[in-house]
Formats: C-alpha cells, sequence, structure tokens
C-alpha cells in the first residue's frame, strides 16, 4: 500500500473518531458511568482502557519520529506480526473477547467527564503524529509494543494495530449506550 494513502486513510479514521468522543461530552455523568453489570465497562471505562494505551504508544511514536533520520518511503508494506495485531483488532460481527492487562483495565475506576477530554487531546496528538509520519520510514521505524519489549512493530502497522483498537473501543461504547436503553 502507498505510504500516504495509509496516512490519508487514518487520518480520516481518527477524524471520525474524535467525531465520536466529542458526542459524548454532551451525555450526563450517570450515562457515561451506566453499566451492564459489575464486571462490563462503563463508556468513560472504555476511554479510559483506551487513554492508558495512549499513554503507552504516544510518547514512544512521538519520540520515535522526532529522532528518526530515516527517509519517508513511497510504499508501506505490513510485517506479519504487525498486519495479525492490526486486523485483530477490527471489530468483528461474532467479537473475539481480548483479556485486558491489569495495567491497562480501569474497571471500577472512579472517573469523571476529564477521561473524554483526555482522550480528545490524545487523538489530536495521533493526527498530529500521522502529519508528521509522512516525512519518515513507515517501514523502518519500530515501536516497542505493550505486550513485551521484544516484541516491535512496524510504524505503520503500529498506528493501524492502535487506530483498529480505538475502534474496536467505540463499537463497544455503541453496544453499551445500546444495551442502556433496552434496559
Amino acid at each position: 500500500m502507498q505510504s500516504e494513502k495509509l496516512i490519508q486513510t487514518l487520518l480520516e479514521q481518527t477524524r471520525q473518531i474524535i467525531n465520536q468522543a466529542e458526542k459524548l461530552k454532551s451525555y450526563d455523568l450517570n450515562t457515561l458511568t451506566w453499566k451492564e453489570n459489575e464486571i462490563s465497562w462503563s463508556v468513560l471505562e472504555c476511554l479510559e482502557h483506551l487513554n492508558l494505551y495512549g499513554d503507552f504508544y504516544l510518547p514512544q511514536m512521538e519520540s520515535k519520529i522526532k529522532n528518526s533520520s530515516t527517509k519517508t518511503d513511497i510504499e508501506f508494506k505490513s510485517g506479519i506480526l504487525g498486519s495479525y495485531f492490526a486486523k485483530s483488532m477490527l471489530p468483528k460481527e461474532k467479537l473475539n473477547k481480548m483479556k485486558t492487562f491489569k495495567d491497562k483495565n480501569p474497571l471500577n475506576s472512579n472517573l469523571d467527564k476529564i477521561v473524554i477530554d483526555k482522550f480528545i487531546n490524545q487523538q489530536i496528538k495521533l493526527l498530529d503524529l500521522l502529519n508528521h509520519s509522512r516525512n519518515v520510514s513507515l517501514n523502518k521505524l519500530k515501536i516497542q509494543t505493550s505486550i513485551s519489549n521484544l516484541i516491535k512493530l512496524k510504524l505503520g502497522d503500529t498506528f493501524q494495530f492502535f487506530i483498529n483498537h480505538i475502534i474496536r473501543h467505540l463499537n463497544q461504547i455503541e453496544r453499551i449506550q445500546q444495551k442502556m436503553k433496552n434496559a
């Protein structure tokens, strides 16, 4: 895939994510903290989970992009592992449940609307990083994963994985809202 086409797609997805998150600001705290049961997540817990991942990945991506002397690639070729991780995050009809790492699980956290602002600010940062990534190699820059510091993904794969993970949880938020309406 052409690097510029990938970046354009990811920018558009991130703008849509911001629009979805902006709409959540109009909800009251009871709606944002409603849970189907004690082990399910609320809307704010989903966003806080994403914020915790943003705290891990965004500074790393920023540092790699800022300190890179690599030149931009015409083509981006997804790695085997990177492609697998990115695709595994995509929402599916029959959602494959995934276990959340303990340090990324916000279950029963005391959260307020500040979580939404932090999430939107992280997405604005992501837009900035995507724009700056036009000047570096999406293939050569490697980003450490939250799974293990031994597993590194190409920057292009990391962007796809990161954004697919966000889309996955925004779909979860839509399901929470639907369940709340039906409760």
